[in-house]
């Protein structure tokens, strides 16, 4: 059997478009939420690990990150539901970019 090896792909920078298109009130609550929740969730997850590995440590940051996201995420409530009141639907452009670092 004859080992291959793979030919190192260099990207510095990719863009990858997690969400392009227009939507209604309802889906966009979904969608954003749905982004917003899982990154929180992250965020409470990393806390816990590092309060695990020490009962005294500070993590303000982490807790300040939540925060910053808890309130966007209530902006996102917002022009959601003054979308629905006007009954318009909502274009959301959300492009993850990825940079390879040194």
């Amino acid at each position: 059997m004859e080992t291959k090896e793979l030919a190192e792909i260099v990207i510095d920078t990719k863009r990858i478009q997690l969400v392009d298109g227009k939507f209604n009130p309802t889906e966009a609550s979904d969608v954003i939420t749905s982004l917003i929740d899982e990154k929180i969730n992250f965020h409470k997850i990393q806390r816990l690990k590092i309060w695990e590995g020490n009962h005294h440590c500070n993590t303000n940051v982490l807790n300040n990150r939540i925060e910053e996201l808890e309130q966007e995420k209530q902006i996102a409530r917002d022009i959601i539901n003054q979308a629905r009141t006007k009954g318009k639907n909502l274009t959301i452009n959300g492009i993850l970019e990825i940079t390879l670092e040194d």
